[in-house]
């Protein structure tokens, strides 16, 4: 669990605004090596805590899909927190020493931003909404913003309605998906001379995404 904070590096973009999971699928595919590097996703959270459970849920989206190849470290079923994130990282740091990182985790952060997705370049720190030390994870995060900072933060994820990081959790791994399928597209596009297939979808409109407070 992290708390949001003022970056340049930061770009939101509502979880409900119209065509959010092709925004995301767009952003994803130009930041993240789809068909450059191995890529590991880090699901970060807990099913513990219904705020803290965002990055579970979309790991058990991601590895529930046949045709997403990359390792998804933090699942309901396994998943990566305060107490084995050193260890699950490391290990998988061993397997997979060349791979690119992507971090995902729900955050807090004031009250009007609830219901953000935050995507930024640079690591996670995971547990500093509640005091906790742990190393940094990923060469760039997904977040989402689950509830308000500031006051009993650990009570604040215990409250969090479900719904919220479920349905963010879906978008985030939609997004995904999409962005892996874009690219497995424009790759086998590209060697036939045909470079965005006529379909002006397949540019990044910045505008769509506003820059952090």
């Amino acid at each position: 669990m992290y708390i949001a904070e003022p970056s340049s590096y930061h770009y939101r973009i509502p979880y409900k605004e119209s065509g959010v999971t092709w925004k995301l699928s767009s952003y994803f595919l130009e930041h993240i090596p789809f068909k450059q590097q191995p890529i590991v996703f880090y699901c970060i959270g807990t099913d513990r805590s219904t705020g803290d459970s965002l990055g579970p849920l979309t790991g058990s989206y991601l590895s529930e899909l046949s045709l997403f190849p990359y390792p998804v470290i933090g699942t309901l079923q396994e998943p990566l927190h305060a107490l084995n994130l050193k260890q699950r990282t490391e290990q998988t740091t061993v397997l997979h020493p060349d791979a690119f990182a992507v971090a995902i985790d729900a955050c807090l952060s004031k009250r009007d931003a609830v219901g953000d997705l935050l995507f930024h370049s640079g690591p996670i720190s995971p547990g500093k909404a509640v005091g906790k030390e742990l190393p940094p994870v990923g060469d760039v995060s997904i977040k989402g913003i689950v509830n308000i900072a500031g006051f009993m933060e650990q009570a604040v994820l215990q409250s969090t309605r479900l719904h919220l990081p479920f349905e963010m959790s879906r978008i985030i791994g939609r997004a995904l998906q999409l962005a892996h399928h874009r690219q497995k597209s424009e790759s086998i596009d590209n060697r036939h001379g045909n470079r965005h297939y006529g379909d002006s979808r397949n540019e990044v409109r910045y505008p769509d995404f506003r820059q952090a407070d």
